[in-house]
């Protein structure tokens, strides 16, 4: 371990337990290869095996959990590219969910591979192969084994956009020795709100090396969509009305058919658009609809939706720019489960109102904000929902709150202004041969 590091007990009994492992995280892999849940041509990135030759010039490697935070740095990297056009940017997520969405949005220059699982020889044949002048963290997705081998290469490391709940710290306070060493070894550390750049000093994290700059997704371009799509399913609606429910949770989609069941009997044309957080129960979710009464049409299935059709499932990926054009109403998913919600700033941004349930911890500032603007209003349950919907599919109600939600996330373009002028000055300050040999 680095003598320029805090030591930690804690990491090193990790990097020696981990340093046995290699063999079962490879098992694992394979199984989850078996299962469908790692890509069958491209399981080897998982490993260290690189997919793609390194481009020549300076590469900067981001690494994103999943879907969310990928598509939150999507600006980011435009606007680097626009900076430093002789520069790759790397991006690495952990699921081929994240894998098939970016295959279509990465700007480019900038290239995606699956991130190596967290061994000493994934790690290795990663960094060797890659040679990142400067490694970018998103969010919270903190790899003890990944920090430790990038930083002891002499690679400038950030963590971006960090966030950190009120759970998670409660997690990681039992462990600060471990915490502190590793925040220790990040250059800057770009805080979402002052909630959890507080709490992360109290984790160990340097004082002077943090910074309150806000979320990436309030900068974040807005999600694209079809035109032709758009003018089709508004075909097959006739001026039908309808609400949206996104990005739901198991447990969720209950709750949606119980308040669309109560919106009927008053508006009996209207429809629900449900699009499941998780694409690939779209249908179970139809099948659990269609035994509860509904005509229910699965997207997947390619499915029309006619007069008779109360329910649309929409289970395919990467087109909530879609829904959210099309609904005046969405509730978003994850907040009525203990889930922590999911960015608001995307309906935000294209015009449909927003309601939500309790539980949007992991965007709690950016609720309180839009809550405060008469931007986003808060239900409780089925009976609370369908009396927000009802009511904001009334003339002009969802409009005047949409518009008010818009105003808010209009604001965001300046979180990317200020996390580019982060990246380049850490990057202004690389020399690429000063980076140690492995």
């Amino acid at each position: 371990m680095s003598a320029a590091f805090p030591r930690s007990a804690a990491l090193w009994l990790y990097l020696a337990m981990n340093a046995r492992l290699t063999g079962w995280a490879e098992r694992k892999i394979a199984e989850r290869r078996e299962a469908g849940k790692e890509d069958p041509d491209r399981y080897g990135e998982r490993l260290g095996r690189p997919g793609l030759p390194r481009p020549d010039g300076p590469l900067i490697w981001m690494h994103a959990a999943s879907v969310g935070e990928a598509l939150s740095v999507q600006e980011l990297i435009r606007r680097l590219r626009e900076e430093r056009p002789d520069t790759t940017i790397l991006l690495t997520t952990g699921t081929r969910t994240s894998a098939e969405l970016l295959a279509t949005r990465l700007p480019q220059g900038a290239i995606h591979q699956f991130a190596p699982v967290d061994t000493k020889p994934a790690i290795a044949g990663f960094l060797d192969h890659w040679k990142p002048d400067l490694a970018i963290w998103i969010e919270s997705e903190l790899w003890p084994r990944m920090i430790h081998d990038t930083a002891d290469r002499g690679i400038p490391m950030m963590l971006m956009n960090a966030r950190m709940s009120p759970d998670s710290y409660r997690r990681w306070r039992w462990m600060r020795g471990l915490s502190h060493a590793l925040l220790s070894r990040f250059r800057r550390i770009l805080a979402q709100d002052k909630d959890t750049m507080r709490l992360l000093a109290r984790l160990g994290a340097p004082q002077d090396r943090l910074r309150t700059i806000g979320t990436l997704k309030e900068g974040a371009q807005l999600l694209p969509y079809s035109q032709t799509q758009y003018a089709s399913f508004l075909d097959e609606i006739d001026g039908r009305p309808l609400w949206l429910a996104s990005s739901t949770h198991p447990g969720e989609e209950e709750m949606m058919s119980e308040t669309h069941r109560s919106l009927v009997r008053r508006m009996h044309r209207l429809l629900m658009v449900l699009v499941p957080r998780h694409p690939e129960r779209g249908p179970e979710i139809a099948r659990a609809l269609r035994a509860e009464g509904w005509e229910v049409s699965l997207r997947s299935d390619d499915d029309s939706v006619d007069l008779d059709t109360q329910i649309y499932v929409a289970d395919t990926l990467g087109e909530l720019g879609l829904w959210y054009r099309l609904a005046p109403v969405s509730f978003i998913g994850g907040s009525l489960t203990e889930v922590g919600g999911h960015n608001p700033f995307e309906p935000a941004a294209l015009g449909s109102a927003i309601v939500h349930g309790p539980h949007v911890f992991n965007f709690a500032d950016i609720y309180e904000r839009l809550t405060q603007a008469g931007g986003a209003r808060q239900v409780d349950g089925p009976v609370t929902l369908a009396e927000t919907i009802d009511d904001l599919l009334a003339p002009h109600n969802a409009a005047a709150m949409a518009h008010a939600a818009w105003e808010v996330s209009s604001r965001g373009a300046q979180v990317t202004d200020l996390a580019l002028s982060e990246v380049l000055d850490q990057l202004d300050g690389v020399e690429p041969a000063a980076r140690k040999a492995p």
